[in-house]
């Protein structure tokens, strides 16, 4: 009987240490905190970001009037245009946010013809130290 008492318990013990090794196992199946696709698209979003900012300087400056500010100052608006990739994040975020609202102020009316060239004129001075003081 103590034999069969060992036996029983070696088994009974074999038993919890392979349940006990697939815990962890499971474990692991478990959903992390933050999914690896949250992981990637906070990972995109700077990028994207950095991309908007880029698109809306673009867009002022490729309009006429910003087309007839880059020819009044004597520049290239592929020099221009090479410049704004080359800017700083928080430099590109300021000038972003400026030509979305002066975009937006044009629209409404509440800006000249002659207040946007002046506008542009300013952003394209800023771009241009802004890359040249680097």
């Amino acid at each position: 009987m103590h034999s069969c008492l060992k036996r029983c318990l070696s088994l009974l013990g074999m038993a919890v240490l392979f349940v006990a090794a697939g815990i962890p196992a499971r474990a692991q199946e478990k959903q992390h905190v933050v999914s690896p696709g949250e992981l990637s698209k906070d990972a995109a979003r700077p990028a994207q970001t950095r991309q908007a900012n880029e698109e809306a300087v673009r867009t002022l400056l490729s309009s006429d009037q910003g087309q007839k500010a880059i020819k009044s100052t004597g520049l290239d608006y592929q020099r221009v245009d090479k410049a704004v990739s080359q800017l700083s994040d928080e430099d590109l975020t300021k000038l972003a946010e400026r030509s979305r609202q002066a975009q937006s102020d044009f629209a409404a009316g509440r800006i000249s013809d002659r207040d946007m060239l002046w506008i542009i004129l300013i952003a394209v001075a800023i771009v241009v130290l802004a890359v040249a003081l680097r």
